[in-house]
């Protein structure tokens, strides 16, 4: 069936009818994370700036859960994988890894975490490092990247939360999640 005033081929060419639940799941995890927030973190300004301070934390990941924007391209959601996360700072940590990426291929990673603000208990900023085995990116090279990331940790378990951007042809963006183990 057809609008009226737009081309099947128009159609066809325009995003997905799943696309605003992408936005949706997007918006249900940032407000899961955030209602985690005493009441007392949101008042007039909740955002505080983390005191940079030494620490030693070992915390490591199966890989990632991906909720991929484009849901008609057919791209892997589960992409398990090995990591690492190495916090030396209460605002920065260090990241490696590999998994199995959303163009079913194998990636490596390695990069840090920045993330000086937090909104009760859980940490905001980004993600920084490099990344291979895209194929349509650099022919599955490593490149460099940012990516906004929100985290949350209680006791032994935590959860990174990324918000991937789609690049042209050559990545495409979704909603990550990562659980992650303490081990020490």
């Amino acid at each position: 069936m057809s609008k009226p005033g737009i081309s099947k081929s128009a159609m066809s060419k325009s995003a997905s009818p799943l696309a605003p639940r992408a936005a949706g799941a997007a918006l249900l995890a940032l407000t899961a994370l955030l209602s985690l927030a005493p009441p007392s973190a949101r008042a007039d300004n909740p955002f505080e700036m983390i005191d940079n301070k030494p620490v030693q934390e070992l915390w490591l990941n199966p890989g990632f859960y991906s909720y991929h924007y484009q849901r008609d391209k057919g791209l892997n959601d589960s992409n398990p994988g090995f990591g690492a996360e190495y916090r030396f700072s209460t605002v920065a940590s260090a990241t490696a890894g590999r998994f199995y990426n959303s163009d079913r291929e194998y990636s490596n990673y390695l990069g840090a975490y920045y993330q000086p603000v937090a909104l009760g208990t859980v940490r905001i900023g980004a993600a920084f490092g490099g990344f291979n085995g895209y194929p349509r990116m650099r022919d599955g090279g490593w490149f460099l990247a940012a990516v906004p990331v929100l985290s949350f940790d209680y006791r032994r378990v935590g959860i990174n939360v990324s918000i991937v951007p789609s690049y042209k042809d050559r990545l495409y963006g979704a909603i990550s999640l990562q659980l992650k183990l303490k081990a020490f």
